[in-house]
């Protein structure tokens, strides 16, 4: 499998990444000190769930929803604040201070990274610009076959509006835990997300956002409209940590989770490939203290059935720091025991 590129990610899924290259125009003949684009009106009640009110919803977000400019490539990015705060993926900056920020109504600024959490793929991006109209967040998850409208940069086409449904909620995506602990517990859309979308908006049928753009899975994978986006309750939750501190906390449990192939589950006489091999334990962590060894298998967190590497992610995502946690373990000779562990805060990390 390949490795996580810069700007992207390189499995059997691509990731809504960055262009590496300079496969988008911008505008820098906006004036310098144009002025503020205008607050939101009301979001729209009646037919929220209906494609008759994308162009309404399409017309009062597109001013919210801005393209991101690096050394390396470009991605989208979502109106946090009027202060000129934007949120965006980790991704789309990686590596970068200092990006450009280009809006709807083509004006283009310098910005500066302000902090950035790997765990979730967030970061936040402070513009030049202020008296900007922020997005609404919807902090509740939004329902299965509700209304979704992606917005952003696909290929640098700058205020894109694709539309489908909410396909899925809780989604991990195969294989990624190996290289991201970022793709777990999203959200499904069919509405076509693209590279360069990384970043931008996915809005209901109100306007509010209920998702940052994060991943696809292209057609030669067999996928057709497979798109992920972080709920906007993570975002909210992540934008809130990095405004007070520059961080943002997560639970540790000090494994390397594999998954478990049909030659892993022959050799070891196990029942199926459900499960996670354990392949490392930090030394002196969570897991470690609390007798989990590797070869182990975990097979449930909570008695909730861990099935992948993935599951296991987003499990863990739910725990705070501090937190006991009980892990349905199956060692060597095939014992089957329960160890309790006390998670501790994730050491600083870099991808």
């Amino acid at each position: 499998m390949a490795g996580r590129g810069r700007g992207r990610r390189r499995l059997w899924f691509v990731v809504v990444a960055a262009l590496a290259s300079g496969a988008c125009t911008h505008s820098d003949d906006a004036p310098e000190g144009a002025a503020a684009t205008p607050a939101l009106p009301s979001a729209p009640s009646a037919q929220a769930d209906t494609l008759a009110v994308v162009p309404d919803v399409a017309a009062r977000l597109q001013p919210s929803v801005v393209t991101v400019l690096t050394a390396i490539g470009s991605g989208s990015g979502v109106v946090y604040s009027d202060e000129g705060l934007i949120v965006t993926n980790e991704h789309v900056v990686r590596g970068a201070s200092a990006v450009d920020i280009a809006f709807a109504d083509g004006q283009r600024v310098p910005g500066r990274v302000l902090a950035v959490d790997v765990v979730t793929d967030l970061a936040l991006v402070e513009s030049e610009r202020t008296g900007l109209p922020p997005a609404d967040f919807q902090s509740e998850l939004p329902e299965i076959g509700e209304l979704a409208i992606v917005i952003g940069s696909p290929l640098g086409f700058q205020s894109t509006v694709t539309a489908g449904v909410i396909s899925g909620l809780h989604r991990d995506i195969p294989g990624s835990a190996a290289q991201s602990a970022s793709l777990v517990d999203l959200i499904q859309t069919d509405a076509a997300i693209s590279p360069g979308n990384s970043g931008g908006a996915v809005v209901d049928g109100d306007g509010d956002v209920i998702g940052i753009s994060e991943a696809y899975i292209p057609p030669q994978a067999g996928a057709v409209s497979l798109g992920f986006a972080i709920p906007a309750a993570t975002v909210i939750d992540v934008v809130e940590q990095l405004q007070e501190d520059g961080t943002a906390d997560h639970a540790f449990l000090g494994i390397e989770p594999a998954p478990i192939t049909p030659q892993i589950a022959e050799q070891l006489d196990l029942p199926s490939t459900d499960g996670v091999i354990v392949s490392a334990v930090v030394s002196g962590g969570p897991a470690a203290s609390a007798g989990v060894r590797p070869g182990d298998v975990i097979t449930a967190v909570d008695g909730e059935p861990t099935e992948s590497p993935e599951a296991l992610l987003a499990a863990l995502r739910e725990r705070d720091p501090g937190e006991t946690v009980t892990l349905s373990v199956r060692g060597g000779g095939g014992r089957e025991q329960d160890l309790d562990v006390v998670l501790t805060e994730r050491p600083s990390v870099s991808e």
